[in-house]
């Protein structure tokens, strides 16, 4: 089987809840063995593979927990939140994974990595937080625990005050070199869940985990840059990225140059809280050597994979 390089593949989190009424881990789970059907078809196709994944709805859901248990239970910190989600789905993932393979009798194995992802202590966010999370509270509630606690709040589009926290910019993966190292060794890797879960290096050189939220894409595309992958996937609901999204104007795009995703984005064409995130993790990937990337649902991911091949194949001849 031919080489094709190494590929980080990027999972959305939501892509493991498929819709309002299939929420639990069964149902996550079921959602996970689909989309690692269509990654296992890369990897026997001769990929090397790192899944990274987002978090965003598991994270919710055992912060919800935390606060619903409060009473009884000491609460659980944003940061060990994202942590309790790496293990949690990097265990989906592993055993579907595992299940995959041996259907497929193909010689592979996966393991998943606790990752963390260090980012910036005087990074600006932190001063200026704009993630929403946990639950909805009254105003008098949302006041009392922020002058207890620390919190930033805000009111939520009328429908209630919520904490939020700060997002700030990966700088630097800490398992990176564990990631390099099991790849050059034939494993299948899940890491760098939700990002990595956010750490800030202090004056004396230790590392301490700080409640803040990581964006999955540029925590993957970081990733994807340390280990020198050849490929970037996002893999999302959308089968093509589009042009004046949601107007009569709208218009898929199946390919782009690199200068194109940087006039696009000038121009506006990309949602702040859905595609434009996901351009600019590939385009700062490309910016650092990369070499290609995909956008698309998992069921695409092989026609997508395919289409570059073909492209390939002319550049040469």
């Amino acid at each position: 089987m031919e080489k094709k390089g190494v590929a980080v593949v990027a999972v959305g989190g939501n892509s493991l809840i498929k819709n309002e009424k299939q929420k639990t881990i069964p149902d996550q789970y079921d959602a996970a063995v689909e989309s690692i059907g269509h990654i296992v078809d890369m990897i026997e196709q001769g990929w090397e593979v790192v899944i990274t994944h987002g978090n965003g709805p598991q994270v919710g859901f055992i912060h919800r927990r935390s606060e619903l248990s409060r009473h009884e239970l000491h609460e659980v910190p944003l940061d060990y939140c994202g942590a309790d989600t790496q293990g949690s789905i990097g265990y989906m993932f592993t055993m579907a994974l595992h299940n995959e393979f041996r259907k497929r009798g193909m010689d592979k194995k996966a393991v998943a990595v606790v990752t963390q992802t260090i980012v910036d202590r005087n990074d600006p966010a932190f001063q200026h937080p704009t993630k929403p999370i946990g639950s909805f509270m009254d105003e008098a509630t949302a006041k009392e625990r922020a002058a207890r606690e620390g919190w930033v709040v805000v009111e939520d589009a009328g429908r209630g005050w919520r904490r939020v926290v700060a997002s700030p910019i990966p700088r630097r993966i800490v398992e990176a070199d564990a990631i390099h190292s099991l790849i050059n060794a034939g494993f299948v890797v899940v890491g760098v869940g939700g990002g990595g879960i956010p750490v800030i290096e202090t004056e004396t050189g230790d590392i301490t985990g700080v409640e803040a939220v990581i964006d999955k894409d540029f925590g993957s595309s970081l990733l994807a840059t340390m280990i020198g992958a050849d490929l970037f996937v996002i893999s999302t609901a959308v089968e093509q990225v589009a042009l004046n999204f949601n107007t009569p104007q709208a218009r898929l795009v199946d390919r782009m140059t690199l200068a194109e995703a940087r006039q696009y984005t000038a121009e506006g064409h990309f949602a702040k809280g859905s595609m434009l995130p996901k351009i600019n993790a590939i385009v700062q990937f490309l910016e650092k050597g990369g070499r290609q990337a995909i956008i698309t649902n998992p069921e695409n991911i092989g026609r997508a994979l395919r289409e570059i091949g073909r492209a390939s194949c002319r550049e040469r001849v």
